[in-house]
């Protein structure tokens, strides 16, 4: 019976990192890199994990409806070497976020550029 654990753990164990790289997308290929857009709004929440960092914001339009974005960033590891910190964006804090919408989903987003309103 212990024999086919073995070969059973080391497949299941090569089958887990295809999964992910498979998972992981290119920009271009989920985002419209010919509509740059911006918009601005309150940071609801920062989620900090692999592969990208993401941040969900309510955008309020002229009317005073909310739309609720999600915008990809780039990677935890990405943004720390470019000087970031895990508080660097907080909830309540107010973005301009400037990147390309997604092709097939509502109000997701890829950043290119983040700028924090001041205070």
């Amino acid at each position: 019976m212990r024999r086919w654990l073995i070969p059973l753990a080391a497949t299941a164990g090569l089958a887990l990192p295809m999964a992910r790289a498979s998972a992981h997308h290119a920009v271009k290929a989920v985002y419209d890199e010919s509509h740059p857009m911006a918009f601005s709004g309150t940071v609801k929440r920062v989620i900090w994990s692999n592969p990208h960092v993401r941040l969900f914001i309510d955008v309020k339009d002229d009317s005073g409806k909310i739309t609720k974005w999600e915008v990809e960033l780039s990677s935890p590891n990405g943004l720390i070497s470019q000087g970031w910190k895990v508080d660097s964006i907080k909830p309540g804090d107010v973005v301009t976020v400037n990147g390309y919408p997604a092709r097939n989903e509502a109000h997701l987003a890829s950043a290119t550029k983040i700028t924090l309103e001041p205070k």
